[in-house]
């Protein structure tokens, strides 16, 4: 019975993610233009099935990768060996991103719009290994004291110039692929690792030090990416196609897995063991650290092993309910939006699901409350969600005006980031890390799919624009002005707070 009440938990903890998407696109959906889509059976059944796979997911974290995660993190931690959490952190993040659901979606469109000259799985892994290695070198910071600002400072300078270099075709992918590599697996192991480090470590603060893998995560793979993207388009083959890695989610692919050699099952065995492939790498490295390295057996084996079945079986579900339910919903949203002539609706339905879908990100509220703690009164955490919503809505909507527009993305991202590198100079310390954090947590399970889906059927809608160009590009937006909202929330808090000590004295 305690197993049926948690799983209910996790199906209703699903369903609550989801529901202020449903609410914004019946709202425009029946209200708005008043007619029901084409499909609304499958894409209803297709929000099921998300809302299934995320439960089972969560379900399968909760009993198996967590706990052994955990436990692997505090016996590193009391052993004191820097190169061992080096090496943990860095195929902890690996493992974590390889096996990321939205990165296997924006992996798989990439593959299919550019016709097979960006390889999906090898996009996924230079994201995978830019993330663990990136780990490695935060846990390092952590250990030494180092101020995050520095590094973001550098870091998004050099973010800038590989940018003005980058062709266009890969900027928006290279930035979604940043975007989306901290999100339903990767925010929990990693977070926690850093807030762990920082507060086992004598002199080190939670707030300042802890906070800052999630960030530093989110961007080296956008330098990484760009430079993969100038290598391909440079020196690569326009006509090779690459063999599909995963589980590949075209826009136009709104249906289940096709059926193998005239057999449903097979197909559908087929895609199950994809995502066996796409879990493995996480279930071997904390199989190899438990035994190998601390040499201890895992506890509650049984349940562990149950979880990590849940974990392939809730991917499964949650990817194949993508393609029936949250793809087509945004895809129609945006040509019928197109169709009616409505860019002032167009720009609302962003801002209204960019708001809405963050406000009840559980990462987001999770990440606010620890701040709230480290902080000791200085901040509210309901406060930083309104301030990080008010960011997300704020970029998406930049972001599809930058698509109906047609401009470059290129000026946009650059500006953004210019702003963000001036606000990390002026902004008090204690904030930085946890702006660039809480960044990186705005893009859930259900809201990176949706939003790509719905730059994508922007640009395919709009006569003269180019999907790989103008298509990707909607969630480095969602990712650059929360940290612009929260950072000038902090100067601002910061001048009212030695305005009144100046009065005072």
């Amino acid at each position: 019975m305690t197993a049926l009440r948690e799983f209910y938990g996790m199906v209703w903890h699903a369903f609550r993610n989801l529901l202020p998407i449903i609410l914004v696109v019946g709202f425009f959906q029946f209200v708005v233009m008043r007619e029901v889509p084409e499909g609304w059976l499958t894409m209803t059944l297709g929000l099921g099935v998300v809302v299934l796979g995320v439960a089972l997911f969560l379900q399968g974290l909760e009993l198996g990768i967590f706990p052994v995660g955990k436990n692997l993190s505090n016996e590193f931690a009391r052993r004191g060996s820097l190169i061992l959490l080096m090496a943990f952190g860095f195929c902890l993040g690996f493992a974590a991103v390889i096996a990321e659901p939205a990165l296997i979606a924006v992996a798989g469109q990439a593959e299919v719009i550019s016709e097979g000259r960006v390889n999906g799985l090898v996009l996924r892994a230079l994201v995978a290994t830019s993330v663990g290695a990136v780990t490695a070198l935060g846990i390092v910071r952590i250990v030494l004291g180092h101020s995050l600002h520095w590094y973001m400072i550098v870091g998004y300078v050099l973010v800038v110039a590989v940018t003005f270099f980058a062709p266009e075709e890969i900027v928006g992918l290279a930035y979604d692929s940043g975007g989306v590599t901290t999100n339903i697996v990767t925010v929990p192991l990693i977070a926690a690792l850093g807030i762990g480090l920082a507060t086992s470590i004598r002199g080190r603060n939670a707030l300042i030090h802890g906070f800052g893998l999630v960030a530093l995560a989110v961007m080296v793979p956008m330098i990484s990416v760009q430079l993969y993207g100038i290598a391909v388009y440079t020196f690569g083959d326009p006509g090779a196609a690459a063999a599909t890695g995963g589980a590949v989610i075209a826009p136009e692919d709104s249906a289940p897995a096709e059926p193998e050699a005239g057999s449903l099952l097979r197909g559908m065995g087929a895609d199950l063991l994809g995502m066996v492939r796409d879990v493995l790498p996480i279930i071997v490295v904390v199989l190899v650290f438990q035994y190998l390295v601390i040499r201890k057996r895992i506890a509650h084996l049984h349940r562990a092993m149950v979880g990590f079945v849940l974990v392939i079986v809730g991917l499964y579900a949650f990817v194949l309910g993508l393609k029936l339910g949250l793809f087509p919903i945004g895809q129609s949203m945006a040509a019928q939006l197109i169709a009616r002539d409505g860019v002032a609706l167009v720009y609302l339905f962003a801002f209204a699901i960019g708001f809405a879908t963050t406000m009840a990100e559980p990462a987001l509220i999770a990440i606010g409350e620890q701040a709230e703690d480290a902080a000791r009164g200085r901040l509210r955490g309901s406060v930083i969600r309104m301030l990080v919503a008010l960011g997300v809505a704020i970029g998406i909507t930049i972001g599809v005006h930058r698509i109906i527009s047609g401009d470059s993305i290129h000026y946009y991202i650059m500006g953004g980031y210019a702003v963000v590198i001036l606000l990390t100079w002026l902004a008090p310390r204690f904030i930085v890390p946890l702006a660039f954090d809480l960044g990186g947590v705005t893009t859930s399970e259900v809201t990176v799919p949706l939003v790509t889906a719905l730059g994508i059927g922007l640009a395919s809608a709009i006569e003269g624009r180019n999907v790989l160009v103008d298509g990707f590009g909607l969630i480095a937006f969602a990712s650059i002005f929360p940290i612009i909202t929260v950072m000038l929330y902090a100067i601002v808090a910061d001048l009212v707070v030695r305005a009144r000590g100046v009065q005072e004295s």
